[in-house]
Parts: structure tokens; C-alpha cells; sequence
């Protein structure tokens, strides 16, 4: 039998293998099963195609539908550049508060759940629990969608999902979406004298991202006067840009990326081809006229789909009776709750922590919060069974 682990116990050993996303997680997943399988309980390695990073998905309970899914994913972002006061793969405590990187997101949710296994496994559930841990959430949510679809397939039919990113245990019911471009664009070099022989790359970047910014602030003035985002409209927003070679060469070469932050339900082909339509139509004809070199690509880096909120949807009805909070809560980041939607499960996010110390140094999670979190997966265990 696997050694039982207090919540506290069980996030000081998940913080102290280093899975920042660039790294692969493999010694988390590998630990996790040897604990599950402890209890007696079977695991499902899903891994990526590079075979160094791996999701996974577990059962407890027995082969029936309608149970519940509780979902966290292992990776943790980046501390380099970040004035940690102590080392941030060893957890320490101080004034109620368990320090180290992923203590908040999402290690503390990932944590409780683990260390509530062996009672898990005792209960008489008359509907499964399922863990499922994913890997490459903080880049992409990449290791989402293979392990969902993975775990529908192989199993019981969830009736609703449950992802513990950190929202203070409070009953979050909808989120943005995210999806993220990268625009190259291939001018013509000429000397800055001759402007006229050449097309500056960065000049065309210039006016996709002014029209994007553009797009932006009519979203702004027809805003929803009951969204209950903040900011409470869809945003494209450029973050990196690179491009040129000397002050005096017209560009050959530029790029930048976009993210489009999505209200729940917004769709991203609907941005994107207004987008292609404004490059083939107002950008790209002007370039073309001096050098048929000239080109624009547009190429997707990541999507994550948005979180709606759901009209009687069992995720929301279960969890605000575990909770006792009934209050309305959106927010504006992306989580994996929309492709557990996507996939036709409803879903809430609700888990311990504070979204504030997330990617922050000293990043903590109070200790109450772990408690909380464990008296609710104790309701949530009474209700199953």
C-alpha cells in the first residue's frame, strides 16, 4: 500500500519535481501512478508525441457514468529572472502560508485530490471519481484535448468536470477564450534613400497591428452593457514583435504574435478572416506592386476555446451546493474548462488559492485554503456515494 500524504504533505512532494513547461513532467506522472496503483488503483499514461511529457487519467469507483471529473495540469511556469527568496522546488512554510512554485497554480488543488485517494478508495461510491492530469496548460493548453478525448473513450461517461484552477474555492462559471497568432511578413530591401524600390516590412506590420488595435477599441464602444467581463469585450492584442536589419535598409523581414482574448462564445474564424481579408485586400496588393517577393503568412500558435456559462448546468448546480456560493464569478484568463465543454461535459472551475500568486516569486497558497478544499472533495465524496 502507498504512503498517505496529508494535502500539505502531498503539495511539498508535487512542488519538488520541477515541471516547468520547457521541461518534461514525466517523474511527476511516474510518481502519481505508483501511488495510485498503491491503492489498487489503474492509471492511463497519455503521452505526447515526443514521448517526454505524458497526461493522466485515473478512476475510482465504479464503471458507471455520471460521476465526476476532478482536473489539474502538472506544469508550472517559468522562475528564471524572478527574485525567489528561498530555492522554488522546496516548499516551506511561514505565517499560514506553503511557498513554492505551483504551490497556487495548480499544484494545491492536484494535491488535495491525491491525498484524498485512500478515502476515495474506501468510500461506497455509487458514481466514479476521475483525476486527470494534464502537461503544457501554461503554453497552449496542449495536453488537454488528447487526454479527454482519451478518457471518453476508455471509460464511463463523466456527467460534469470540475478544474481546480485557483479561485479562492469560489464558483467561476465562465471564462475568455485565447487563441494565438503569429503574422511573418516578407518585405523588399532597398536602401532608406530609394523608398520607393522597397517594401518595409515593419511598415506593413505597422498597419495590421494598428488595425487590430482598431478592432479592439470598437469592440470597446459596443460593449454589453451586463458582460460581466472586465475588460468586457474581445481584445487583440500584439505582444512581441521582431524586424529589420539596419536604420537604413527597408525591412525584409518582420514578425509579431497576437492573442485574441475571446468572450465565451466568440469565434476565432471570425476574427481571422477579417483579418486575412484586410491583408489580401488593403496590405498585400501595395507590396506585390514593387516586388513579387513580397508576402503575409499567418500562422495559429495556440487555441484555447472560451467557457460558457451554462443554462442549468449540472457543473454549476453540484458545485455551488458543495460550496454554498451562489454568486456570479467570470474571469478573464483561459483554463482547460472550455475544452472539457468542448467535449460535451459540463464544467466549472473552482479550486484552493489565489489566482493573485500565480507566476508570481514566492508564489504561496494559504494552508486554509488546502482545508477548504479538502472538506469540499468530503462533501463532493458524500454526494457521490
Amino acid at each position: 500500500m502507498s504512503k498517505r500524504y496529508t494535502p500539505r504533505e502531498m503539495l511539498e512532494k508535487l512542488i519538488s519535481f520541477n515541471t516547468v513547461s520547457d521541461r518534461s513532467n514525466l517523474d511527476l506522472i511516474a510518481f502519481v501512478e505508483d501511488y495510485l496503483s498503491g491503492f489498487g488503483i489503474a492509471s492511463v499514461r497519455v503521452p505526447d508525441e515526443t514521448g517526454t511529457k505524458a497526461a493522466l487519467h485515473a478512476r475510482i469507483g465504479p464503471l458507471q457514468d455520471g460521476g465526476v471529473v476532478l482536473s489539474a495540469h502538472t506544469d508550472v511556469v517559468p522562475v528564471a529572472g524572478q527574485a525567489w527568496s528561498r530555492e522554488p522546488f522546496t516548499a516551506w512554510v511561514a505565517n499560514g502560508k506553503l511557498y513554492g512554485r505551483g504551490s497556487a497554480d495548480m499544484k494545491g488543488f492536484a494535491a488535495t485530490v491525491l491525498a484524498k485517494v485512500p478515502e476515495f478508495v474506501a468510500a461506497d461510491l455509487e458514481r466514479p471519481i476521475h483525476i486527470a492530469l494534464s502537461y503544457d496548460e501554461e503554453v497552449g493548453c496542449f495536453g488537454a484535448p488528447p487526454l479527454v478525448k482519451d478518457m471518453l473513450a476508455s471509460g464511463p461517461r463523466p456527467g460534469f468536470a470540475i478544474v481546480g484552477e485557483p479561485t479562492n474555492m469560489k464558483v467561476v462559471t465562465a471564462h475568455k477564450g485565447i487563441a494565438v497568432f503569429k503574422t511573418t511578413i516578407r518585405g523588399h530591401p532597398a536602401h532608406s534613400s530609394q523608398l520607393h524600390r522597397g517594401v518595409s516590412a515593419i511598415s506593413a506590420a505597422a498597419k495590421l497591428i494598428s488595425w487590430l488595435d482598431a478592432r479592439t477599441a470598437e469592440n470597446k464602444a459596443a460593449t454589453e452593457p451586463d458582460c460581466a467581463f472586465e475588460p468586457p469585450y474581445t481584445t487583440l492584442h500584439s505582444g512581441v514583435i521582431k524586424g529589420g536589419e539596419a536604420h537604413n535598409i527597408t525591412a525584409q523581414h518582420c514578425e509579431f504574435e497576437t492573442d485574441f482574448r475571446l468572450l465565451p462564445g466568440d469565434s476565432k474564424h471570425f476574427w481571422l478572416d477579417l483579418y486575412q481579408s484586410f491583408i489580401e485586400t488593403e496590405v498585400l496588393p501595395g507590396m506585390l506592386a514593387i516586388s513579387g517577393d513580397c508576402a503575409v503568412t499567418v500562422e495559429e500558435l495556440a487555441y484555447v476555446p472560451g467557457l460558457s456559462e451554462e443554462h442549468e448546468g449540472k457543473a454549476e448546480s453540484e458545485v455551488r451546493g458543495l460550496t454554498g456560493d451562489n454568486a456570479r464569478h467570470v474571469v478573464v484568463y483561459a483554463t482547460e474548462g472550455g475544452i472539457f465543454q468542448e467535449h460535451g461535459l459540463s464544467t466549472v472551475v473552482c479550486g484552493p488559492g489565489s489566482i493573485d500568486q500565480a507566476h508570481q516569486a514566492d508564489e504561496f497558497i494559504e494552508l486554509v485554503e488546502l482545508e477548504r478544499c479538502a472538506a469540499f472533495l468530503d462533501r463532493l465524496m458524500t454526494r457521490l456515494s
